[in-house]
């Protein structure tokens, strides 16, 4: 470790790792945001204030990346509780079928990630974890704060859920 590199109130974070999972850990934090981007650099912000002050201490007892994975997990929840309840009923009521519509067919990366964001939140969450933030299962739970096992359930059911949907999606195809 560099001289200095270490933050102040929280000796076994270094700046250069927070530098080197920085991009991932934006990505997270989008993701927590519905990919609006303001809200995800407030996120981001919020996240380092209470890294670099010491509120979110880290103890080393997982990795890094997963700390600072779940420091944002739950700023976000903390945050955008009612927000998010709000957005997801304006969400479904938009979302109701009004007239069929034909649409140009998506392509194969648009089918898997449309059918991912129509999970259950703790299944997407799992999912984007383990596949996008290249997490194991029990890091990924440890994120969510569940337990490894809960994780396993909702990992194992999205996979399941995300097959019969991409197989029904395939076959609507033909």
């Amino acid at each position: 470790m560099r001289d200095g590199d270490a933050l102040d109130n929280n000796p076994h974070i270094t700046r250069s790792a927070l530098e080197a999972i920085h991009g991932q850990v934006f990505g997270w934090a989008l993701s927590r945001c519905d990919f609006d981007r303001a809200a995800a650099e407030d996120l981001m912000q919020q996240a380092y204030v209470e890294l670099l002050s010491g509120s979110a201490r880290f103890d080393n007892k997982s990795s890094l990346k997963t700390f600072v994975f779940a420091v944002v997990q739950n700023l976000a929840r903390s945050r955008f509780r009612r927000l998010s309840s709000r957005l997801r009923l304006t969400k479904r009521i938009e979302a109701e079928p009004v007239d069929h519509v034909e649409h140009e067919p998506m392509d194969e990366q648009g089918n898997v990630w449309q059918a991912v964001h129509r999970l259950p939140a703790r299944q997407r969450d799992i999912i984007e974890l383990v596949f996008c933030s290249d997490m194991t299962v029990e890091e990924a739970s440890a994120v969510m704060g569940v337990s490894v096992g809960t994780g396993r359930v909702h990992y194992d059911r999205a996979k399941k859920a995300l097959r019969d949907k991409l197989r029904n999606i395939v076959v609507a195809d033909l």
